[in-house]
Formats: C-alpha cells, sequence, structure tokens
C-alpha cells in the first residue's frame, strides 16, 4: 500500500474537476466499488462481534423503536415517541426489529449504512481528483477507528453520515454540470438527514448560499440556490408543525437539546475548570481529526484543504462544510460556555478531510525522491491501520483512567465491567424466571444500560427513572433492587439504607455479595 501511494504521479490542480486527470486506466467501476466495500466491511465484520450498544443514546434508540413497533405510526413530534431525536432512525431499527434481537437490530442498520458510506465518498472524491485518490479516501476511511464504533453500534451517526455524503456527491454534480435532478437528488437525502440528526439542519442554509459564491452565472447560481432551499423544507417544516401544535414551539426539539447541553457545560465549566474547557473546545475538531483519522491522514487532508481552496475556488464549498460548523461549535463551547463537544459530533466535518488526502500528500511529498516519499506514505498508512487496532485493543473491556476518555473515540465499544455482571445476572437469575427489578437512576445513564442488557419487559420493572415508579412497585412488587453509588433512590422518600440493608416503602433488601461499586444489586428478603 505504502509504496502504490509513493509512487503516485504528482496530479496538478486544473481549474475545472471535469478536466481531473485519472492518473492511469480506471478500472472496471463494479469491480473497484466492490473491493471498496469489502474493504470497509471486513474490519467492521472483525469488532461486530464484541462490540456493545454504549454511547450514542443506542440503548434509548432501541428502546423507542421497540415501542413505535408495538403501535406503527407517523411520529410528528418530540412527545410522539422521538424525545429529542429524529423519527426516521425509529422506523429503519423497528424494521430491523422484526428480523433482528435487540441487541443487534440497530447495530445491522449501523453496519449496512457504515458500509455503504464508501460508494458516495468514492463518487465526491473522484469527481474532484480522480479514481485514485477516490481509492485511498475510501481505504482510509475503511480504517477510520471512531466509525467503526458508529457502524458496529446502535447510534445514528453512521446512517447520518451516509446520507450526508450522499448529499455532497449529489451537491458537487449538481454544480459541476448545472442540472436540476442531482439537486433534486441532493435535497431529497438532506430530508432524510435532517429526519436523522438536528445537526443536519444547518447545511439547508449552508449549501444553499454556494452556488451564489462561486458560479459566474449569477442567474443560474441564485436559481440553484433558491431551488435547493426550497426543496430541502417538506420535512423540516412538517416538523416544525407538529411540534408547534404539540409544544407549542416549532423548535421545541432543539431548544431542549440547548439547554441540556448548556446545563451539562456549566457544571463542567464550572469555577477553576473554565479555561480548560474553553482549551478544550479551541482545539477539540482538529483534535479528534489528528486522532481518529490518524495524523498522516489528517495532516494531508488539511494540506489538500488549503491547496484546492487557493487553486480550485469551484471548491470552497466543500472546505467551508466543514469549516463553518466546526467553527460555530467552537464558537459555542469556547466562548459561548454553551455547547459540550463529543467526538461523534465532529464526525461530518472530519469525514469531508478524505477527499484531499491524496491532493495533501502529492503537495507535501511529491517533489521528493520515491525513497522519501514511500517512507512517509509508510509510516502514514501504518499509524493509519497501527493507532485504531492499539486503541481499540487498549480501550476494550478495561476501564479507568485515560480509557474513559478515550473509549467514545474508539473502535470497539464495551459496557463497564460491573453493568455486565449485574445485567447477567438479571437476565439469569431475574428475567429468565420471571422475576422483578426495581432500578435506580444513575447520573451517568447506567441504569438505562442495565435495564437495556437484563433483557426484562418494562412491565416488569419499575424504574425510578420514570413517573410511574411508584405505581410500577407496587404493581410488580420487584423481589430485586439495584442501587448506584450516586443515585438518587437513596434520596427519596421512604427510602432508607443501614450498611447493607435498603428499606423501600416497607420492603427489605439484602444487599448481595460480588457486584462492584459504583453498582449494588440487593434481593428482598
Amino acid at each position: 500500500m505504502a509504496s502504490a501511494l509513493s509512487s503516485l504521479p504528482v496530479p496538478s490542480l486544473p481549474v475545472s474537476p471535469s478536466r481531473v486527470p485519472l492518473s492511469g486506466r480506471e478500472p472496471k467501476r463494479g469491480w473497484l466499488l466492490g473491493l471498496l466495500l469489502v474493504a470497509a466491511l471486513v474490519p467492521r465484520l472483525v469488532v461486530f462481534p464484541v462490540n456493545e450498544n454504549y454511547y450514542g443514546d443506542a440503548v434509548v434508540r432501541t428502546e423507542l423503536a421497540e415501542r413505535w413497533l408495538r403501535a406503527p405510526h407517523l411520529i410528528e413530534s418530540f412527545q410522539d415517541g422521538a424525545m429529542q431525536f429524529g423519527p426516521l432512525h425509529f422506523y429503519l431499527v423497528g424494521a430491523a426489529l422484526l428480523v433482528l434481537d435487540r441487541e443487534d437490530a440497530g447495530r445491522a442498520i449501523s453496519l449496512l449504512f457504515g458500509v455503504l458510506s464508501v460508494l458516495p465518498l468514492f463518487g465526491l472524491t473522484r469527481r474532484f481528483f480522480g479514481w485514485k485518490a477516490g481509492v485511498w479516501a475510501c481505504l482510509a476511511f475503511s480504517v477510520w477507528g471512531m466509525h467503526l464504533q458508529f457502524s458496529t453500534t446502535a447510534g445514528s451517526e453512521a446512517v447520518s453520515l451516509f446520507f450526508m455524503l450522499w448529499v455532497f456527491a449529489l451537491f458537487a454534480q449538481a454544480l459541476q454540470e448545472g442540472r436540476f435532478g442531482p439537486l433534486f437528488g441532493a435535497a431529497l437525502v438532506l430530508n432524510l438527514a435532517c429526519a436523522m440528526r438536528y445537526d443536519a439542519w444547518m447545511y439547508i442554509p449552508l449549501l444553499a448560499v454556494m452556488p451564489l459564491l462561486w458560479r459566474e452565472d449569477r442567474v443560474s447560481g441564485i436559481t440553484l440556490a433558491v431551488t435547493f432551499g426550497v426543496l430541502c423544507l417538506p420535512f423540516p417544516l412538517a416538523w416544525m408543525q407538529g411540534n408547534e401544535l404539540a409544544h407549542g414551539h416549532p423548535f421545541f426539539p432543539i431548544h431542549y437539546i440547548d439547554e441540556f447541553h448548556r446545563v451539562w457545560s456549566a457544571s463542567s465549566a464550572a469555577g477553576a475548570k473554565q479555561w480548560a474547557f474553553r482549551a478544550q473546545g479551541l482545539v477539540f475538531w482538529p483534535a479528534v481529526a489528528l486522532f481518529t483519522l490518524t495524523p498522516g491522514v489528517a495532516l494531508f487532508g488539511a494540506v489538500g484543504m488549503v491547496q484546492a481552496w487557493k487553486q480550485r475556488p469551484e471548491l470552497r464549498w466543500v472546505v467551508l462544510a466543514a469549516l463553518v460548523p466546526t467553527a460555530y461549535y467552537t464558537f459555542r463551547t469556547a466562548v459561548l460556555l454553551n455547547f459540550v463537544p463529543l467526538g461523534r459530533f465532529t464526525a461530518v466535518q472530519v469525514v469531508l478531510l478524505l477527499p484531499f488526502v491524496l491532493c495533501g500528500f502529492q503537495a507535501c511529498v511529491g517533489a521528493w525522491g520515491q525513497g522519501a516519499r514511500r517512507a512517509v506514505a509508510g509510516v502514514s498508512v501504518a499509524l493509519a491501520v497501527g493507532m485504531p487496532v492499539a486503541l481499540g485493543l487498549y480501550t476494550f473491556r478495561a476501564e479507568g483512567g485515560p480509557r474513559d476518555s478515550l473509549r467514545p473515540v474508539s473502535p470497539t465499544s464495551t459496557n463497564p465491567e460491573a453493568v455486565r455482571r449485574a445485567a447477567r445476572f438479571i437476565q439469569e437469575e431475574v428475567a429468565a424466571k420471571g422475576g422483578a427489578l426495581a432500578l435506580d437512576t444513575d447520573e451517568g445513564y447506567l441504569d438505562l444500560q442495565i435495564a437495556f442488557f437484563s433483557g426484562l419487559p418494562e412491565l416488569r420493572m419499575a424504574r425510578l427513572r420514570w413517573d410511574t415508579f411508584r405505581q410500577r412497585l407496587a404493581d410488580a412488587q420487584p423481589g430485586y433492587l439495584v442501587r448506584f453509588d450516586r443515585g438518587a433512590l437513596v434520596k427519596e422518600p421512604g427510602v432508607t439504607l443501614e450498611g447493607r440493608t435498603l428499606t423501600l416503602d416497607g420492603g427489605v433488601y439484602e444487599e448481595l455479595e460480588g457486584f462492584s461499586p459504583p453498582v449494588h444489586l440487593y434481593r428482598r428478603r
């Protein structure tokens, strides 16, 4: 791989993408795309059997999809079954639940769309820089550690990223060819992306203004901009109307999310931690790119973006599609202190570095000797493969210290051992024997994980997180109880904790041996 990359000729940066040299005869498209799909599938199949739903609200999304599947309907608002999430994901996971179990249904959807993402990525890159650049972009994508987690767990990121890459590929075709068909397609797919995640909404105005900036034909640019903007509105308008009727505000889910981040950031940046939080916000997006794409891929992609900005004005919209959201979230984090960045929030911006990797490589070392180019390419390829492997092994079923901070961007995703042990016991001793469980809340949402992996149906659980907790206690008469070290149960009226004995509404529970903090499991006397 390194030798092939280093021996590629240095491409010039032509004025029009339609005249980009393909650097050699292109193989048959079907065979090439098939090989790229396999290259993306293989590393994901390696981690799929061992990865677990943990980050990205994976278990909540699956539970909401289960509720929707029990009573299928058109989700029209926050309170109609979507909560703060986009509704499209529940339809997809709900369909998968018809044939797969709850632990695998959402993960299978992510795997499918995660692997298919190489198709629009290749098309986008090939249009700009030729088929070999498309191959290298897709190979880098295939070993992108953070995306390996996305595409093997039940969050929405893998599906959303597929839609966004498809939007970019169609939008690039529309701008280059000036045709309505791909523009309509880009707008249609962006509607789907908006129905998946709210961060896609910002791309409606952002992409709509792009034809106005660099198209020489101003009338054509205005026509494309207005047409695209209008075609992007059906889902957002329908969703806004549903939330207006249900909650009195069209942007209720977005305000809900913003308020959650405002409270979270106030806690994270309190007192002396404020300046460290601001500094983290300033470097967060480039740091995630460098660490998850790995230094060689990220740096070459960044250099390629700079080169394209200088020499290819018609590609500046892609650069802005990466930089404008990055600047927006960075400003909210570092200046306004009302947003907490997470690795998964960077995915759309980070992936846009990949089309520019080969261009950046040639700009950096293309004039060097063949030996030097091979050395740089070899180190870059080794890092691109080795860093995700090392990180995945480092965080796999291990916790504490740096592991807890690195796990969200690792190829492997596993629950804490205390959660796995408690969930396994409940599954075998409570769920399998027809018992019921009372479940405390945990500020780290470990209660959600235990509830999901225990296999208990909702009717046999009394969860403090629910408003119906007391009623469920009376109805289910749970024989087991889970308490967390920083849980809210001990603050409830009618609850007394004395040593290893907990009394709840007159019922006495004794703590069992063999479970690790912060999880404590009790059996009723």
